[in-house]
């Protein structure tokens, strides 16, 4: 008996979903537990398993396709076995809703196509479409957008306005105006893929921007001699060597030192929402994970409560859970304080951007071997990059400058860290 492939609900908040590739194509055998599609919610991309042995017997939500929570998104079942009646009602409900969109735009229109039209600002009255019995389809907009872009090129009209205020047209004379133009919209460039920001990218690129524009980021710097929490390190690892899952990371110490520094710092470990100041005694600590196509922070709740062991284990535990695309929307909310690392990447500083509503995020570079004077004596120490970005609508230079040297000073004396 043919089975549906649902669109799971990954939050508490998530209405729809997006298809963002099948990695199977109809007909094609899928066995239970393999990954047929990969779909995205407001938060997280997640693979969707075959729910049984089988073929991919119809997909009922293309690619770039959207679908409300708990409806059908494609079909698994024997290798021909039937299904007119189910894909007859998911048709039908698919045409519903056409039918209701275009009492207002009096055409046919792709769900996918439809979302990408309303996100570019195209009239979809202008659009002519060149699918089944003149449906606009998703490559129509996406020609659109290419058409409207050139169009004000060929006329020599102004850029968009976001590009405008950044580059200052008025003081471009008309012998640049070309070239500034050609530059504002690459999309006009042979050789270039057109790609829509969708899914988890998308809400990245919005957060980010929402970051910048509404609170007031200023950035410290510090660089804390960690000679001795490597050393550290290297005895615990040989110490704990028949320890399963035992492994203890540079990032493990860093954790538990802005969890000793918050506390010691309790404003630092706030968040700021509508005007307030909201100071919380427990610790939820988020850790950046990169992924392929973004960044995610699970978080860590009641952090102040675990032992370097504990936090070490669950710093590792919530990592291969992103990887895995496993986190639950709600244990990846809810921090008061976010460390993210690019040391695996070789940068030493950087400008971390806040995760909105917190007011602070720790930034950790990658350690390098730099010469210190001992006296008269050159010696080789272990240098840490630490980048601490906060919101000075909350806090001034000084206490966030205060509260970067709390970590440093507990990174420099690690064993302080144990207990």
């Amino acid at each position: 008996m043919a089975v549906e492939i649902i669109m799971p609900k990954l939050g508490m908040s998530m209405e729809e979903g997006t298809v963002i590739e099948w990695l199977k194509k109809k007909g094609d055998p899928v066995k239970k537990g393999e990954s047929v599609v990969v779909i995205s919610s407001d938060k997280i991309e997640k693979d969707i398993e075959a729910p049984q042995d089988g073929v991919l017997l119809e997909i009922v939500v293309e690619q770039d396709g959207t679908a409300k929570v708990g409806n059908v998104i494609g079909y698994i079942g024997e290798q021909g076995e039937g299904i007119n009646k189910a894909v007859k009602e998911a048709a039908t409900a698919v045409m519903k809703e056409e039918s209701e969109a275009a009492s207002k735009h009096m055409r046919r229109v792709s769900p996918a196509a439809r979302k990408l039209a309303r996100e570019a600002g195209v009239d979809l009255r202008d659009v002519v479409g060149t699918g089944p019995k003149g449906r606009v389809t998703r490559a129509d907009i996406e020609k659109a957008i290419q058409l409207k872009q050139q169009s004000l090129v060929n006329n020599n009209q102004p850029a968009p306005s976001h590009i405008e205020s950044a580059s200052h047209p008025q003081q471009i004379d008309s012998g640049k105006r070309e070239l500034f133009q050609r530059d504002a919209f690459p999309l006009q460039r042979e050789g270039v893929t057109v790609k829509p920001v969708t899914g988890m990218r998308k809400v990245i690129a919005s957060r980010m921007f929402s970051s910048l524009q509404q609170t007031a980021q200023l950035t410290v710097h510090m660089r804390a001699d960690v000679t001795k929490l490597v050393d550290l390190q290297e005895k615990l690892k040989d110490e704990w060597q028949d320890e399963p899952n035992t492994k203890w990371t540079v990032t493990d110490f860093i954790a538990r030192a802005a969890i000793l520094a918050l506390q010691a710092h309790k404003q630092m470990n706030s968040l700021y929402r509508d005007g307030c100041v909201y100071t919380y005694d427990s610790i939820h600590l988020g850790i950046a994970v990169a992924l392929e196509k973004g960044l995610v922070v699970p978080v860590i709740r009641h952090a102040e409560q675990l032992s370097l062991k504990e936090l070490s284990q669950k710093v590792k535990e919530c990592s291969v859970k992103a990887r895995n695309g496993e986190l639950s929307n709600e244990e990846m909310t809810g921090s008061t304080f976010t460390i993210t690392s690019l040391g695996a990447y070789g940068v030493e500083f950087f400008t971390p951007v806040l995760n909105p509503p917190e007011v602070a995020i720790l930034g950790v570079g990658t350690v390098t071997d730099i010469a210190v004077f001992e006296g008269d004596v050159i010696q080789r120490r272990k240098s840490l990059p630490l980048s601490l970005t906060f919101d000075h609508q909350v806090v001034d230079g000084a206490p966030a400058s205060e509260f970067l040297g709390t970590i440093k000073r507990y990174l420099e004396n690690p064993y302080k860290l144990l207990w």
